[in-house]
């Protein structure tokens, strides 16, 4: 057979929703800092050497490893109230998003809303099941906590919304949404829909801050969370969305069969184990004094600008300027682009650009890494943001266009994570 000659014409053949979104900008080589996409920097919370076990390359064997899927139906049981009946165990949190979109919303008819800046894959689900999204935008006046008002408002005004989702700690602004907020949410009084919950990053936010619980007080709420970030095994494609047993039917009746496999249930089972915990709960303690130092260290540099939404997560929003601060700096995404291309092109050091979010005007999304790799994160910022010029000088091109700048900033902001 003869090899086809050209390319596939996939931007024109494609849904063209789907060539706006990316997953991945920069790729690794084995050598980069990645403090993009919001992973435990210190890698699964696993004892990968227990007794009676073998690690070579990282790889462990064992002839221990017992996989028990009923044992799966544990994961993660927070509070004495909430049992396997509440739970919905998914290929990663996006699953559940998926599947709930699946569950509650007419293609071509029903909608979701969101409140943007947020996490991208509720738009990317919605547009795959051809599900329209209404958008009231968080507050940026009050640290980018939700506007209860206008959400109510808004449902009340469209029966075709079904679904609310609402991340907390927000993606990319990292504060805990109020309860109060959403509990006013939960009871609005006509609309008929569900609020789904995001905690994908709760486990970094202060004792307490969970609303897992709430589901089996609120037959309208659903909590994802997932194994992917405070326990370091985004590997394994494990996440969690807690309801009530009606709801968690549904989820269950609608998800491919087997799609756990063994091996994930396996580890999460041991993700479970108290010895793991241990190792978790002491590799949080690593990210959060990390945290502290990037707070603290990073204002020392000149053009780096404020922290905008909050703490309660393992990466940080932080604008950058297009001058000092004493020079009367402003966010600017032309620096904050320019800072974000150098780091990643010349220093191997990936964080992401959100500058094209709302209210995230020259900011980059930071995940806290280890010692070492905020050390050089730290070096290289600093670094680069003295050799950039101000202004109309930090274009990376001299050649560059205000139309390819705009369009560079645009596919930067795209990237989904």
């Amino acid at each position: 057979m003869c090899a086809r000659v050209g390319s596939f014409p996939i931007r024109t053949d494609a849904r063209p929703y789907l060539i706006r979104y990316f997953f991945s900008d920069y790729k690794d080589d084995g050598t980069n800092v990645l403090l993009d996409a919001n992973e435990n920097a210190y890698g699964p919370s696993l004892d990968l050497a227990p007794a009676g076990s073998h690690m070579t390359n990282g790889t462990v064997t064992s002839s221990n490893l017992n996989v028990n899927f009923l044992r799966l139906n544990r994961y993660p049981d927070p509070t004495k109230d909430l049992t396997p009946d509440n739970l919905f165990v998914g290929v990663g949190s996006d699953e559940a998003i998926d599947v709930l979109l699946r569950c509650f919303c007419t293609p071509g008819r029903d909608k979701i809303l969101t409140c943007p800046p947020t996490y991208g894959m509720y738009a990317v689900s919605a547009q795959a099941n051809d599900v329209e999204i209404v958008k009231v935008p968080l507050d940026t006046e009050q640290a980018f906590q939700l506007q209860p008002e206008a959400i109510k408002s808004t449902l009340s005004s469209d029966p075709a919304i079904k679904l609310v989702y609402v991340c907390s700690p927000g993606n990319p602004t990292a504060n805990l949404m109020s309860k109060s907020d959403i509990q006013q949410i939960l009871e609005h009084p006509t609309w008929n829909g569900i609020v789904v919950l995001d905690e994908a990053y709760i486990d970094f936010s202060p004792d307490g801050s969970s609303l897992a619980e709430w589901v089996t007080e609120w037959p309208n709420l659903v909590v994802m969370q997932t194994l992917s970030k405070a326990f370091g095994m985004a590997g394994i494609r494990l996440g969690a969305a807690f309801a009530s047993q009606q709801i968690s039917r549904l989820l269950n009746n609608l998800k491919a069969p087997y799609n756990i496999s063994s091996p994930t249930s396996a580890l999460a089972t041991a993700a479970l184990r108290p010895e793991n915990l241990a190792i978790m709960r002491s590799n949080r303690a690593k990210i959060l004094e990390q945290r502290g130092r990037l707070l603290e260290e990073l204002p020392k540099i000149p053009r780096i600008g404020r922290f905008l939404g909050g703490t309660a997560s393992n990466y940080l929003l932080v604008e950058i300027l297009d001058r000092p601060r004493n020079q009367g700096g402003h966010a600017s995404n032309e620096s904050a682009m320019a800072l974000y291309e150098r780091l990643a092109q010349t220093r191997g050091v990936v964080v992401r650009f959100r500058g094209k979010e709302v209210g995230c005007e020259g900011c980059l999304r930071i995940t806290v890494g280890t010692s070492e790799e905020v050390d050089r994160l730290l070096a290289e910022t600093r670094s680069i943001l003295q050799d950039l010029g101000y202004d109309s000088e930090t274009d990376t091109s001299a050649t560059t266009t205000s139309r390819e700048e705009e369009v560079k900033e645009t596919e930067a902001s795209g990237v989904v994570a």
